[in-house]
């Protein structure tokens, strides 16, 4: 241990001769000359290489061997071989199906990977959008074929499962996890995105109340129009939720300070750089797969991807699937205000 008055002398032995002796600066220009050997080493250099070799294939490990789901990942090349193959359509869908499913798991695990480099804000966002990829590629096939009622059906069921399904798991998740202490969301920021839910919903609810109500003597075209009209809309009220979001109020959608007990938090496993390339890739490969699942059978955006296709999609939803997702958003807003 020692004493002040020895560890002082022995402080002050260090600094003396490190500040102005002749000797000190051979002695850090004899630390520099190794330090500088030891970075130009061989062995540092094979280090350096052996390193760039196996961070590629450790980063493959992670994400297409580690995760149990990825023992679907090769129904997805067995399915394109059938298509070419046998031409079963029923086998073709099947297999597709499974394949598709580690990679939309998989995507969302590299924007979550990401979201470690980019914060909160940013990361929800991310995973928001490439976590709605999947269905949004296959959208854009079925719409391509001319598929109207399959695409409408199939964003509707998205929306109503992470509406109702995945808050719904979250706050029952959250309760038996966390059951010694209260829960707690941005309230404001919750006040907001129910209101855009409203919007859109009323969006949708026009063109299929001008439908059924015969408003119009070619209600057909005059729904398509305002579908249209909607979509641009939702799309620019959109853009300003991302601006206002990420720039003017981003202090709104700030992590709230809430107690941890212990917890420690997850380290990235891959780097940004990385997860963007695996983010690329699996984005690629089900574009790919997407196709021939709709060979073998998000809704604002399908409208405008479809009036520049040609096609007829519009936000006629139907009588039942317009009330289902009316009365869908009021519950969930009406839950967010409790």
């Amino acid at each position: 241990m020692g004493s002040t008055e020895e560890k002082t002398n022995y402080l002050s032995d260090e600094e003396i001769p490190l500040k102005s002796s002749p000797v000190a600066k051979n002695v850090l220009h004899s630390f520099d000359c190794e330090t500088a050997a030891v970075r130009s080493s061989p062995d540092t250099r094979w280090w350096k290489t052996n390193n760039i070799r196996i961070r590629p294939l450790r980063s493959a490990y992670i994400v297409l061997v580690r995760a149990k789901i990825n023992v679907l990942l090769p129904f997805g090349p067995l399915a394109i071989l059938l298509h070419y193959l046998t031409g079963k359509h029923g086998w073709v869908f099947f297999f597709t199906l499974l394949g598709i499913t580690p990679l939309a798991e998989r995507l969302g695990y590299a924007t979550e990977q990401l979201a470690f480099y980019t914060g909160p804000t940013v990361g929800g966002l991310l995973n928001a959008t490439f976590g709605n990829a999947t269905e949004m590629i296959i959208s854009i096939y079925a719409l391509k074929s001319g598929m109207i009622r399959v695409v409408q059906q199939s964003l509707l069921g998205s929306i109503l499962s992470n509406m109702l399904l995945v808050l719904g798991c979250a706050f029952f998740t959250g309760g038996i996890i966390h059951h010694k202490k209260v829960q707690v969301f941005n309230k404001g920021a919750a006040v907001v995105n129910s209101g855009l839910l409203l919007m859109a919903v009323m969006g949708t609810t026009f063109p299929a109340v001008l439908h059924f109500t015969h408003t119009e003597l070619h209600s057909g075209e005059s729904a398509l129009s305002l579908s249209r009209f909607s979509s641009c809309i939702m799309l620019i009220a959109y853009a300003s939720y991302l601006f206002f979001q990420l720039k003017s109020q981003h202090n709104l959608y700030g992590p709230l300070d809430e107690e941890v007990d212990g917890e420690v938090e997850d380290d990235s496993e891959i780097f940004a750089w990385e997860a963007i390339g695996w983010l690329a890739i699996l984005t690629v490969w089900v574009s790919i797969l997407s196709g021939y699942l709709v060979d073998a059978i998000q809704i604002p955006f399908c409208v405008v991807v479809g009036w520049c296709m040609g096609k007829p999609m519009d936000l006629n939803f139907k009588l039942f699937e317009t009330a289902t997702l009316f009365i869908t958003v009021l519950v969930v807003a009406f839950m967010l205000q409790v």
